[in-house]
């Protein structure tokens, strides 16, 4: 279908996996070894896809990359940008400071440049105090001498009422040239630390965003591809490159969205738990309506608690180059072969016993030298085996919020590892190009924007609450990629706060659209 393919990528800790879609059909698929550098794996895989000459690169309409890129910088504590943490909500909250819960070396890598300054607003939008600007723009001032470019601006109740953090982030960029802000209301939840950290999390990925979204560009660009780049958010859904320079922690975990997204579509089911089976972790999550559910909690990144948008997943150390050991009961994981298992496998000539080398052993797949696992012993072969679907049937009970059988898809490069009459399943789906579900899921996916907010019903109506909440949602998906007559609401979830005087509610509001491309 000429002029209307999509090439999707998504980088994981083994292996990037491409793919082109041509309407509803994959006409091309490649998986390669993930690099250091991230980058070229992905250039490796574009020469995979197009080598043929079948394809031709003029003819791509969007790219989509689902990358690892930020979550990675985070654990890695590399590569984070000073951060300014300016909290505006004193005289209270002085108790707890921002990044107080944070590890030792976060704050290190962040530089630790922390702020309180007069503001902030009840959650009925009253003030807690005047907004001091004054004393805020001498605040901005010390982070700026202190070589600061990257602000993260947080208010208390700013969901509620935002006024404060926009009017902060008009002093930061008239004061500091070049500065980067990021505003808690546009990124987190109701709860001030966790959405504190959220906002802090974001900022010091900025100037890393930059680079990384320009080298994409760049590689993309340079491979003869001229369509425009979306990268994958962690909803199952796609923002721009500009969006995304905005808001790279809204990337984190979208490598298992899009694996969900990807079996979704290549099942059919649209409610559903999925497995996806790499070669260091096998990721389990539930779609519902056909998208990730998200996680009703906060989520601990790094040892720091946040509460933005994330989905309910649960990773146990167990893939294709999981180790095998034998220390009286035979265990398989978490320790991981990782992208080196082409290498130490059994089945490759390695030395290493890996949990793929047991299922050569036992018939379940043809990888390799089935020659080459004959010492592997039956019994301990079995009992590994076992070990493994006690552990993936015990995630995916974990995930159920009803008793009964729920239909299982098993996708990624180990997915022959799932049995096929696994326990708490009705039936276990293995579909078609399975293997690279999660490109597939990147090059699918629509453009997502939502609203989470807290609004007061005093003095207004509940239609008029959540019309101005459609509203916000649709414009956010618009700004993120989408085209603007093909946006639609998908998501309406509306909580009276009783526990709240003033009727407030909380309301949440998700839109997906239709890419903007030629």
């Amino acid at each position: 279908m000429r002029g209307r393919l999509r090439v999707g990528v998504d980088v994981g800790g083994t292996n990037t996996d491409a793919v082109v879609m041509a309407g509803h059909s994959v006409a091309a698929s490649v998986k390669v070894p993930t690099t250091v550098d991230v980058t070229s794996g992905i250039l490796a895989a574009l020469n995979g896809l197009f080598s043929d000459g079948e394809l031709m690169a003029a003819e791509v309409a969007a790219v989509m990359i689902g990358t690892t890129h930020f979550t990675n910088a985070v654990v890695q504590a590399d590569g984070l940008a000073p951060t300014a943490a300016i909290r505006l909500g004193l005289p209270a909250t002085s108790s707890l400071p921002p990044m107080v819960d944070w590890p030792d070396r976060l704050i290190t890598a962040t530089g630790g440049h922390t702020y309180m300054c007069r503001g902030g607003h009840e959650y009925d939008g009253r003030e807690i105090a005047p907004l001091d600007r004054d004393e805020l723009r001498r605040v901005v001032e010390l982070a700026g001498q202190a070589g600061v470019r990257s602000f993260a601006i947080t208010s208390v109740f700013s969901p509620v009422n935002p006024d404060f953090e926009r009017e902060a982030a008009l002093i930061v960029e008239e004061i500091v040239d070049d500065a980067s802000v990021s505003l808690s209301n546009e990124i987190g939840r109701i709860g001030l630390l966790e959405r504190e950290n959220a906002t802090i999390m974001n900022a010091c990925l900025i100037d890393l965003a930059n680079r990384i979204v320009d080298a994409f560009e760049e590689a993309v660009a340079g491979f003869g591809i001229g369509a425009p780049l979306f990268i994958s958010q962690n909803d199952g859904t796609l923002m721009n490159a500009d969006h995304t320079r905005q808001y790279p922690v809204l990337t984190f975990a979208s490598g298992p969205t899009n694996s969900m997204r990807g079996a979704a579509f290549l099942s059919g089911l649209a409610d559903c738990v999925v497995v996806d089976v790499g070669g260091t972790t096998s990721d389990i999550g539930v779609l519902v309506g056909g998208f990730p559910r998200e996680a009703s909690s906060t989520i601990d990144i790094c040892g720091v608690r946040t509460n933005f948008r994330m989905p309910d997943l649960i990773s146990i150390g167990l893939g294709g180059g999981s180790l095998v050991s034998n220390n009286g009961t035979p265990s398989v994981g978490p320790g991981s072969v990782g992208f080196e298992l082409p290498e130490r496998s059994l089945v490759f000539g390695g030395d290493t016993m890996t949990a793929t080398d047991v299922a050569v052993a036992m018939g379940r797949v043809e990888i390799g030298d089935r020659s080459l696992t004959a010492d592997i012993d039956p019994e301990l072969a079995s009992e590994a085996m076992a070990f493994m679907q006690r552990s993936l049937a015990e995630s995916v009970d974990r995930l159920k919020i009803r008793p009964g059988e729920v239909p299982l898809v098993a996708v990624g490069g180990g997915s022959f590892l799932v049995d096929r009459d696994l326990p708490g399943t009705s039936e276990v789906i293995t579909p078609e190009n399975g293997m690279v579900a999660n490109a597939i899921g990147a090059a699918i996916a629509q453009v997502g924007g939502e609203v989470d907010r807290v609004f007061s019903l005093v003095g207004t109506n509940r239609e008029a609450v959540l019309d101005s909440a459609r509203q916000e949602a649709v414009k956010r998906t618009v700004d993120a990629g989408a085209t603007a007559d093909r946006v639609e609401i998908v998501e309406v979830e509306e909580v009276p706060l009783a526990y709240l005087p003033s009727n407030a509610v909380r309301v949440r509001i998700k839109a997906v659209g239709d890419l903007e491309v030629d």
